[in-house]
């Protein structure tokens, strides 16, 4: 519902891993997990605002 008033936001190029030695990469994929846990984080505290509004804003009878 309110997604299409967020703005649009073009994907990142993924960086060359190619150059990267394995303790590198190893960092990079606990900066990627971290990200995860944040965004999730995000997703459920919007999930949960979203259904105090749903509930406060709710019909009730006829």
């Amino acid at each position: 519902m309110f997604e299409d008033l967020e703005p649009q936001k073009q994907t990142k190029k993924p960086k060359p891993l190619d150059d990267m030695s394995v303790g590198d990469l190893k960092e990079y994929v606990e900066v990627l997990q971290a990200e995860i846990v944040r965004v999730e984080a995000a997703i459920k505290a919007k999930q949960t605002h979203m259904a105090a509004m749903d509930a406060l804003f709710k019909k009730r009878g006829p």
